[in-house]
């Protein structure tokens, strides 16, 4: 089971690799780290301009995580009067979001998204009840009584 200790650490692991940190130093210098970033994506800006792309994301959590991804580095997310709460619109490069954002994204949403299901399962199983196995899987339908 991954605690929320080993969950931080495999997150700043990840971020990292996508920051071009290679040492735990470089790892510390987190802020330095981000104006690389910054300054990759205004280097993306001059020769890939800007231009609205709208996100669906499944769930609150990945909305979480796409927008907190999108502020750190200088995007202003938004979305249109009547769009759904899970639209994201976000104004940027398309390299910078082919390159860095989404892939960055991805692999953060699936770490959270595993620490999510392990924690579940673990509440469930302590205060609920300890199968949490899938319903069983019948051949036909089940005869009217």
């Amino acid at each position: 089971m991954t605690s929320e200790s080993q969950l931080r650490e495999k997150l700043r692991k990840i971020e990292a690799l996508f920051v071009g940190a290679g040492t735990a130093g470089e790892r510390l210098a987190a802020e330095a780290a981000l104006r690389r970033v910054r300054a990759r994506v205004e280097e993306l800006a001059r020769h890939d301009p800007a231009i609205e792309q709208q996100f669906s994301l499944p769930d609150q959590w990945s909305r979480h995580l796409f927008l907190a991804l999108c502020r750190r580095y200088g995007l202003r997310p938004f979305r249109y009067h009547r769009q759904r709460r899970n639209t994201v619109m976000v104004r940027a490069s398309r390299g910078f979001v082919d390159k860095i954002l989404l892939p960055e994204f991805t692999e953060l949403e699936r770490a959270l998204q595993v620490y999510l299901h392990e924690v579940t399962l673990r509440v469930i199983r302590e205060e609920i009840y300890e199968d949490t196995s899938d319903a069983q899987e019948v051949p036909d339908a089940l005869p009217s009584n």
